[in-house]
């Protein structure tokens, strides 16, 4: 599956998305903020792939938002009656928010892999993923701030529950890189790798022991970090309970302990595709 914005390649159980418009940066234009969740529905909907990482090409992970899609016909009116004009960019806002949290809302863990800039939008962008790694020379920006803006489509929301609200208000503030030591100092990115070619083999290894385990129990984890993160220790783990009794069958475990006693790897099935009365909604 391609567009002019991304590639998506499934192999062994991984889904590997690829910012693939390297001469303009990886810019977000109109269709990456289209296709993105088209990509990421796709990668999840065949219950084929149990892991996405998304990666990118040339230089920069990701420059941000491209500024001409502002331009382009049929994009933002900028003129006419204010209140329709804000009730417009409103629904603008939200849908460039809801492509973002395509990231956050499939099924499956997502891992971002960021080389050199990792600038406005695509902050949003990693702080809606699961897990982050980046190369020495990467950096990251909320770049918003120095063009005159407040950044809108998930950063602020998102990346103190990452790190250290100080640190987000500082950066926020300022628009200033922060560098890939601090990114790990901080907690923002798991490891720091020296290039690309080493990073990507690395996440791909880590993408590979996600995959080996039971698809069931790794989208469970996902969807109760998720609830925790918003939600206090007491709802968290009445809605633990209330996951377990409906979910817990046992089924991967006897599978896990079959595959024990034979000294084999256990084999687990995916999960169920996305198909049925609803197919196509989502």
């Amino acid at each position: 599956m391609e567009s002019n914005n991304f590639n998506l390649t499934i192999e062994k159980g991984i889904a590997h998305l690829v910012l693939n418009r390297p001469a303009a940066l990886n810019a977000m234009d109109q269709g990456f903020w289209r296709d993105l969740p088209k990509f990421i529905e796709q990668a999840d909907s065949t219950g084929e792939a149990r892991v996405i990482v998304i990666s990118s090409t040339g230089k920069h992970f990701c420059a941000g938002i491209d500024l001409a899609m502002f331009s382009e016909p049929g994009s933002l009116p900028l003129t006419g009656d204010p209140s329709r004009m804000a009730e417009n960019l409103r629904r603008l806002v939200l849908k460039m928010q809801d492509s973002l949290s395509s990231l956050e809302n499939t099924r499956i863990p997502v891992l971002t892999a960021i080389q050199g800039g990792c600038i406005g939008g695509a902050v949003d962008l990693i702080c809606a993923s699961d897990s982050r790694y980046c190369t020495k020379d990467a950096y990251f920006t909320i770049k918003e701030t120095q063009i005159g803006m407040t950044a809108d489509v998930g950063t602020l929301q998102r990346l103190p529950k990452l790190i250290p609200e100080g640190i987000v208000r500082e950066l926020a503030y300022t628009g200033r890189n922060y560098s890939a030591e601090e990114a790990l100092f901080s907690g923002l990115v798991n490891q720091v790798f020296d290039d690309q070619e080493q990073m990507l083999t690395e996440v791909m290894k880590i993408a590979g022991q996600i995959a080996q385990n039971s698809p069931l129990a790794v989208t469970g984890s996902k969807v109760m970090l998720n609830y925790a993160r918003d939600h206090s220790v007491a709802d968290s783990l009445n809605f633990m309970a209330t996951w377990q009794a409906g979910m817990f069958r046992g089924d991967d475990i006897a599978r896990t302990m079959q595959a024990q006693k034979s000294k084999q790897m256990p084999e687990y099935p995916a999960l169920w595709p996305k198909k049925g009365f609803f197919e196509g909604d989502y």
